[in-house]
């Protein structure tokens, strides 16, 4: 099975088990806050609610001040509140209408300003919270990784979330309210015409599920192809060097340009859709527009026809035009509600598998501290395997004394890094008991555990940031003077002075702008730095010149003076005075002892040492290159 496939095939799992995840989501982040919400719903209701002033008023302003067809009232308003001379009443309407305009516009800006502080709120929590569930999770879950994909969910995703709450929930709202106030006033001004109208409603609503139903799996495939785009990108800019040295920049484009085709395809798949369905809510309101203006003109001018009786007055006739054409725009608009709304839920669907991914590697229930460590390391039995039934280590029994140095050597894949993650507890062993001071590392907080050991790997990682930043990392309060002295035991304290800015230069991107051994120097430096109580040093000088790889190897004597050390090595010269070397085979240690008591037995290290000293020159290449190259990517 691919990287791709298992990953998908994690996230899928959890992802397809979440149910009404907009809801779950609502409860979890938006309650916190819910005083932003409950302020700007009302201010939303009461905004749009003025919107119905105006065509009312002007209803009873046309019929009593300027006809004077009917008597002037206004609804809620006892009528012996109101003025009786035509002149106070047209001024009285004009006082109405200008004070809800102006409240119309204050409460647009309170509800703005309120469903704003909401929506953010909570996209800012939920990013959070998955950030940090991200970076719980275990270390099986990077091996498949798909960066752009985990992106997607902390950006796109959450944009989409923030999107709905903000834009959605008050639009709901307003069209709610105009819908119920419109009803009400239309049912309030004349019936008979108001079911006319109204009759359109029925057919909105069934047109509106309809449409959910159909669009739901396109905007879940939408969010399927943004997340591998991100993760090509992604890929492709991670290995723009990789790409620009094999001249494959054409081949990298015409991945991008078929990943983008697919986001397009699944982009206007839901296009299509939607601009069918947003001219057809507005066909549906239109026509109630028109079959209104038809029966209510032809009532006003000639009287009722068909099943209609009574008398429609030249104002009502106004207000049913006025708020029937306030009530199209809001009904066409559902279609965006709907949109957001399947956007926002496939992408909680998205977050809430994310936030759902369960963590293994974590403090035992009853996980004691581990202090004052001493360094005194056993691995009893140890076995594991990244995928079943495929083991790496097999068996691995060993003991380390404190200040003691133990080395592991072996051919690429023979297991030797896989045994320092372990000790870090990235992964936790399939069988056996890794101990430190008598605890099994499971049992000990792993704060506590990572603390007490200084890890430099064959990939260092530096962060885009300065120099001094990278080596305090971890160790963020260490003084300047503190720094300089961790960089000088490194061997990297003259070229860091050298440096442009010295150790106020920033390294770029994953440490870009400086070599591979001056990346390597600065690792070392920060685990100098740390003065943990276990060295771990995987390929420690792998990518450093001869010389440089003397000074490093000078610094660490000093270092791993009265530390236990655990050295990983291909170039055998480094750790051929370690007080024990363990040589790997296929998961397996086949030999163990000192180099002078290795070289004895004429096994396997006799035969590294043997090629890489050109002792030995007529094994067959591939061997050769095995045993006489650094790890590869691939390295466990």
């Amino acid at each position: 099975m691919s990287d791709q496939a298992t990953l998908e095939t994690e996230l899928d799992t959890y992802r397809e088990r979440v149910s009404k995840p907009l809801i779950r989501l609502f409860r979890t982040y938006g309650l916190g806050e819910g005083r932003w919400l409950a302020l700007g719903l009302v201010a939303s209701a009461l905004a749009y609610g003025s919107i119905l002033v105006t065509p009312l008023v002007l209803g009873t302003t046309i019929d009593a001040v300027f006809t004077g067809e009917g008597t002037y009232a206004l609804p809620l308003v006892p009528g012996a509140w109101l003025p009786t001379e035509p002149t106070a009443q047209f001024w009285l309407s004009a006082t109405v209408i200008g004070v809800a305009l102006a409240g119309g516009a204050l409460l647009q800006w309170v509800r703005g300003v309120a469903m704003n502080f909401f929506a953010h709120g909570v996209m800012y929590t939920i990013r959070t919270d998955a950030y940090e569930k991200m970076q719980r999770l275990d270390m099986t879950f990077f091996d498949n990784k798909e960066t752009g994909e985990v992106m997607s969910i902390l950006n796109n995703d959450i944009s989409n979330l923030e999107v709905f709450f903000d834009n959605a929930l008050g639009d709901s709202v307003r069209i709610g309210v105009i819908v119920v106030g419109i009803t009400a006033a239309l049912l309030y001004t004349n019936w008979q015409l108001a079911l006319l109208t109204l009759g359109a409603v029925p057919l909105l609503v069934a047109f509106t599920w309809w449409f959910v139903r159909v669009i739901e799996p396109r905007y879940a495939a939408v969010r399927s192809t943004i997340g591998d785009l991100n993760t090509r990108i992604e890929n492709g800019l991670s290995g723009i060097e990789l790409v620009k040295t094999a001249s494959t920049e054409e081949y990298e484009n015409g991945r991008v340009r078929g990943v983008s085709r697919s986001v397009f395809d699944a982009q206007m798949d839901v296009l299509k859709l939607s601009y069918f369905y947003r001219p057809g809510m507005e066909l549906i309101t239109g026509a109630a527009l028109l079959a209104t203006f038809v029966v209510g003109g032809l009532w006003v001018f000639s009287g009722p026809s068909l099943f209609f009786s009574g008398e429609l007055t030249t104002g009502d006739f106004v207000v049913f035009m006025l708020l029937t054409q306030r009530l199209t725009g809001p009904m066409a608009q559902l279609s965006s509600i709907v949109d957001w709304y399947e956007n926002a839920k496939a992408s909680a669907k998205r977050i809430c598998g994310l936030l759902d991914v369960p963590v293994g590697i974590r403090d035992a229930p009853n996980a004691v501290p581990l202090e004052d460590v001493a360094g005194r390391l056993v691995y009893d039995d140890v076995r594991f395997g990244y995928e079943d039934g495929v083991p790496v280590l097999d068996g691995v029994d060993f003991d380390v004394e404190p200040g003691e140095t133990i080395a592991l050597v072996g051919a690429t894949g023979a297991g030797k890094s896989t045994v320092a993650k372990l000790l870090l507890r990235l992964y936790d062993v399939d069988d056996g008991t890794i101990r430190v001071d008598g605890h099994d590392v499971r049992d000990v907080r792993v704060s506590d555990l990572r603390e007490a050991i200084g890890y430099v790997s064959q990939d260092t990682f530096l962060f885009d940031g300065t120099v001094a930043e990278n080596i305090r990392y971890g160790h963020f309060d260490a003084s300047d003077d503190e720094v300089w002295e961790a960089a000088d035991a490194a061997e990297a304290h003259e070229f860091i002075r050298e440096l442009t800015e010295g150790y106020q230069t920033r390294v770029g991107e994953r440490g870009v702008k400086l070599s591979g051994g001056q990346r390597q120097r600065i690792a070392l430096a920060r685990a100098i730095l740390q003065d943990p109580a276990i060295i771990l040093l995987d390929e420690a000088t792998a990518s450093v010149d001869t010389e440089t790889e003397y000074l490093i190897q000078r610094s660490l004597e000093e270092l791993t003076t009265e530390r236990t050390t655990v050295a990983i090595a291909h170039r055998l010269s480094t750790i051929k005075d370690a007080d024990t070397i363990l040589a790997l085979k296929d998961g397996r240690i086949v030999e163990r002892g000192t180099h002078e008591e290795l070289l004895a037995t004429d096994g396997l290290y006799a035969d590294l040492w043997g090629v890489q000293t050109g002792e030995i020159d007529d094994l067959p290449e591939a061997f050769v290159d095995t045993i006489t190259h650094g790890p590869t990517d691939g390295e466990r």
